[in-house]
């Protein structure tokens, strides 16, 4: 009988990880050596065929290894996938993705545009003119906004709209491949994942809106950025439409011809003209417009921070009080790396997470802490997998870096790279083309995260080390930002994986793996603090924010005002994050633990008016699993600017008062609070945390990251 063996040949250092990861393998539940040395399982089972197995279960009926596309069965078809790696895929992508003639974009408005300043586009990568956009005028604003009219339609026809434009999408792949890399400097990696996010948003919102009884809010205007323009464009898009309402989209300005191409196949899938119009222009100039107008019942954007709240400020004016503003801004994410991680795993993971799509993610690794004993030859690993990335034309297959969306970010970027070099903390930085507006990736040194003053959005990933005793006060620096997006850990620690996790203020949270790419429906997305105001995107709290609950105004006033001084009190003592606390364990992959836990908001205040109202709410909340104040008289609005930390503020009475409370809200510094002047839904009450574990890392045992949690899959 012919043996084959084989033997690890190196150094100790190089070994040793190595021999750990095939000992967990070896002892997993379902592993070959496991199996093979307990007497208690026959040898015929031990030697049986997979394959074999594989076809009696299919006989039998009973449950077999799920494929891709059925993933998310029966709630929905996943998307389709590319294989990159394959020659003949990639001839066939070759074939469909042809350069476009020069474009010609502007308005689709439901009654026609008349149009206003024309500008180009251009192609980041080399600044070569793709052709030009007309931006929406003000008449077209204005003509816009009075041909708005909720979609009608019943739920059932809605979703089967947005299931026939997914597949639309999904037909048209080679031209959005297109142009996700000429207008957006998309690699062909990064244009392939986009497509598939989009047709899972439309896919995932249309079976989720099946469900929904609550009727539209009426006109939701959506604002997209530049570096998800089809993805985030879609997904705002398609939670509006599914819930019944009508969309005023403004794309980017820099990615307006990606967004007209999933316009046209919305209505070309059969959504109306008046439910859906595009307007491209400044967000100065028709941003400002489609936030303010009193026709507008609710906002969902993404963008910066700063952005965000100059949108509160103009909907606390202009919109009817307690039109949602649903916002997904900025995080400063942070990875930790201990002593115990796979070098080699960690490295792969923290390359993807920082460099990118050139670092223009929100979910991006901006400050890396690496464990002070291995600090040194980690960070000779990474700075070679840095040499190792290509930087260029996006349409090359080879590229893995493409362009920063313009010139002039690209120099603010640089600008700030060589300053740290100016200082002697540049560690490491590579040549970019000097062709189009490229930046090349950078590692710089900060003793930690609260040297970072913003958000720079590129390919630059600080770096910092700290002692193994120091780990948690590393986390508590990071929570001090304000900030919550992502947030990564690398560990072989199993304890350390929860600990860590119920530490964490982040809306997303990835163990043993990267921190970019969340799935639709596997890795809802959304941060909280200065990172969003939730509910989370592609997850199972995210329409009811679209969706009108009904509530009676209440006549009934207060005949003294409130105690503030005791209000305030109540509101030191309460604590985000903690209390009682549900997960439920959500589809996706083996061999990857996804779970999504909420937990009880800052306090709500309960402002009535009247004391019958004000316990109503309370009992509102309460049953979502939050925490809720009753305040027991009339709080006046300029009481609202200095109270420590709340999560919303809810109010059925005066919708004069209920502006002066929107008002006053918008003046506060700190996280974005919302009016609430309806029911609260379950993302008002509850913070929504995600943890994402490669259950791998631990060789196989799935049980020893996962947790028994997420072996049963049961809600706790």
């Amino acid at each position: 009988t012919r043996c084959r063996i084989y033997a690890p040949v190196g150094a100790h250092r190089d070994l040793l990880a190595y021999l750990v990861r095939r000992l967990l393998e070896n002892g997993a539940n379902s592993s070959f050596v496991n199996q093979i040395v307990d007497t208690s399982v026959p040898a015929s089972v031990v030697a049986t065929c997979p394959f074999e197995a594989l076809g009696k279960e299919k006989a039998n009926s009973e449950a077999v290894l799920t494929t891709g596309p059925d993933l998310f069965a029966p709630a929905r078809r996943n998307a389709l996938g590319f294989d990159l790696n394959d020659g003949t895929e990639l001839r066939r992508i070759d074939a469909a993705r042809l350069r476009p003639a020069p474009l010609a974009i502007g308005p689709l408005i439901a009654d026609g545009a008349q149009g206003g300043k024309r500008e180009p586009l251009i192609n980041p990568s080399n600044g070569s003119i793709l052709g030009e956009v007309t931006l929406a005028s003000p008449a077209d604003v204005a003509k816009a906004l009075a041909a708005a009219t909720p979609w009608t339609a019943a739920p059932r026809t809605r979703a089967a709209v947005l299931r026939q434009a997914a597949d639309l999408y999904e037909a048209g792949f080679g031209e959005c491949f297109a142009l996700l890399g000429l207008e957006a400097g998309k690699t062909l990696a990064d244009a392939v994942a986009e497509l598939r996010e989009a047709v899972d948003f439309l896919r995932y919102y249309a079976h989720e809106a099946e469900g929904l009884e609550a009727p539209a809010r009426g006109i939701f205007t959506c604002i997209s950025p530049w570096n998800f323009p089809l993805a985030i464009f879609s997904g705002q898009i398609a939670a509006a439409l599914a819930t019944g309402n009508a969309v005023l989209a403004k794309p980017a300005e820099t990615t307006p011809a990606i967004a007209a191409w999933a316009v046209s196949k919305l209505h070309e899938a059969g959504v109306p003209h008046t439910a859906l119009q595009l307007l491209p222009g400044t967000g100065a100039e028709v941003g400002a417009a489609l936030t303010a107008d009193p026709r507008i019942d609710g906002v969902a954007f993404t963008g910066s921070t700063a952005t965000a709240r100059r949108i509160q400020a103009a909907m606390a004016k202009g919109c009817a009080p307690g039109a949602p503003l649903i916002a997904e801004t900025g995080g400063l994410n942070a990875m930790i790396v201990d002593s115990t991680a796979l070098p080699e795993q960690a490295i792969r993971d923290i390359v993807v997470s920082a460099f990118q799509s050139a670092g223009q993610r929100c979910s991006a690794l901006r400050c890396l802490y690496v464990q002070e004993d291995i600090a040194e030859p980690f960070l000779t690993l990474l700075t070679g997998a840095m040499d190792e990335l290509a930087l260029g034309d996006p349409w090359d297959i080879a590229t893995d870096i493409g362009p920063i969306i313009t010139e002039d970010a690209a120099r603010q970027i640089d600008a700030y790279v060589d300053e740290a070099g100016r200082e002697g903390r540049l560690l490491h930085r590579l040549a970019a083309p000097e062709t189009g507006s490229f930046v090349g990736p950078s590692l710089i040194r900060v003793r930690g995260i609260e040297d970072l003053e913003q958000e720079v959005f590129g390919p630059v990933l600080h770096v910092a080390t700290f002692k193994a005793k120091d780990i948690m006060r590393v986390v508590e620096a990071v929570n001090a930002t304000g900030y919550g997006l992502t947030f990564g850990l690398h560990t072989r620690i199993d304890d350390r994986v929860q600990a860590i996790a119920d530490a964490v203020h982040a809306g997303n949270i990835y163990a043993n793996r990267n921190q970019i790419g969340a799935i639709v429906g596997s890795q809802p997305f959304g941060g909280e603090g200065l990172s969003g105001t939730g509910p989370k995107a592609g997850g199972p709290h995210y329409l009811a924010r679209f969706t009108a609950g009904s509530v009676r105004p209440v006549t009934a006033g207060w005949d003294k005002p409130a105690d503030v001084r005791a209000l305030r009190a109540a509101l030191q003592s309460s604590d985000a994050g903690s209390g009682a606390a549900r997960s439920q364990i959500l589809p996706g992959p083996t061999g990857e633990l996804n779970r999504l836990t909420t937990l009880p908001r800052p306090a709500l205040i309960c402002a009535g008016p009247g004391v019958e109202a004000a316990r109503a709410q309370r009992a509102a909340v309460e049953a979502l699993g939050g925490r809720a104040l009753c305040v027991e008289g009339h709080l006046a609005p300029e009481s609202l600017s200095d109270l420590p930390p709340f999560g919303g503020l809810i109010w059925w009475g005066d919708p004069a008062i209920g502006r002066a409370y929107a008002q006053a809200l918008a003046r506060r510094e700190g996280p974005i609070i919302p009016l609430i002047t309806g029911h609260p839904d379950k993302a008002h009450a509850c913070l929504e945390r995600h943890l994402c574990v490669d259950t791998t890392a631990a060789g196989g045992n799935a049980g020893l990251l996962a947790g028994e949690d997420g072996l049963r899959g049961q809600a706790a």
